[in-house]
């Protein structure tokens, strides 16, 4: 069941230098007051001084610091009391604490927000990497570059491929982002696999016919290879369907590495060089028809000599020999006769 909860900002709290300074100051004349209390026999104010000495500090707890682009999700008692954003020294409720399961899962990408100095990480079955407490709670609110590893799928024909797909996303809201999710980061990471499995498997690697890859009934030329921007921008729009509810927003998509897999590779480039000698070849021969042609029809305009039909023949085949070669063709001068 959702939580559905709305993302809070809490604003006009960046009073933390001034609490700071207020905490020291009262601090620094606890001393004398307890001393003026001693000579006065006051005991009340000794009292408050010894307490306040006792547990002034807990006021600094509720000191926050934030650079440009990170926020922090606050709870009091396991209720969410509101995120804070923004760059500067803040002070909230010293007994509200930060929130986000996702602080210590690194993904392989850019712009985490740094772990504690001193803290421990371990890696986990997933092969991503978390650590304990001591990781910051703050969450990045930049646009981050998500790598995942390279996927072995099946194209539409059966073909295994391999593919990458390198995602930017950023958080848009931040309490979807703790709450409607156990973990954010690993949750994006597996909606990216998915999305390139399902949207990989549409197209062929190589333009096909008979192929439908938009889904209208019609065969197309849609292929891995000849239509990456469709192919990332449907990869995009499938991640961002199912990220929404996390509060996530995906920026863009990019493949950024696309070939066969190792045991077919070598066949199908055997295959695309079989492919490229035929086109090549008929190009050859479409060209030398149409030079044999115009031979013929320049001879025949300038009655520069009269050939029978046998003679033609013969012409349009050596023509054709010495156009369609693999080779320089030898000459042999014939010096006799016409024949």
């Amino acid at each position: 069941m959702k939580t559905n909860v709305q993302e809070k900002i809490i604003s006009g709290h960046k009073t933390g230098g001034l609490v700071l300074l207020l905490v020291i100051a009262l601090y620094v004349l606890a001393i004398p007051a307890m001393m003026f209390g001693t000579i006065t026999s006051l005991w009340f104010i000794n009292a408050g001084c010894v307490i306040w000495l006792a547990l002034g500090w807990i006021l600094l707890l509720g000191l926050k610091v934030l650079k440009p682009n990170e926020a922090l999700v606050l709870t009091l008692f396991g209720k969410y009391v509101g995120t804070l954003k923004g760059d500067g020294f803040f002070w909230v409720n010293p007994f509200c604490t930060a929130f986000n399961p996702a602080a210590g899962t690194r993904l392989g990408q850019s712009g985490d927000v740094a772990a504690a100095p001193g803290s421990t990480v371990s890696v986990s079955s997933t092969g991503t990497t978390v650590s304990a407490e001591s990781f910051s709670k703050k969450i990045s609110l930049k646009v981050m570059t998500l790598s995942n590893s390279r996927q072995k799928v099946n194209d539409v024909l059966g073909n295994p491929v391999e593919v990458a797909v390198a995602v930017m996303w950023r958080v848009k809201d931040t309490a979807k982002a703790v709450f409607e999710v156990d973990n954010f980061k690993e949750y994006l990471s597996l909606q990216c696999d998915t999305a390139v499995r399902n949207v990989v498997k549409i197209y062929p690697y190589d333009v096909t016919d008979n192929v439908d890859t938009t889904g209208d009934g019609e065969a197309d030329d849609g292929s891995l290879r000849g239509s990456t921007e469709v192919v990332a921008g449907r990869i995009r729009d499938e991640i961002q369907s199912k990220v929404t509810d996390a509060g996530l927003e995906i920026v863009d998509a990019r493949i950024t590495y696309l070939a066969y897999a190792p045991e077919i590779a070598a066949a199908m480039l055997q295959r695309q060089q079989a492919s490229a000698v035929v086109d090549a070849r008929k190009l050859i021969v479409d060209g030398a028809v149409g030079m044999v042609e115009l031979a013929l029809e320049r001879l025949n305009e300038k009655q520069t000599v009269t050939l029978d039909e046998e003679r033609k023949a013969a012409m349009v085949s050596n023509l054709l020999v010495v156009l369609c070669g693999n080779h320089d063709a030898q000459p042999v001068v014939n010096s006799g006769s016409l024949y």
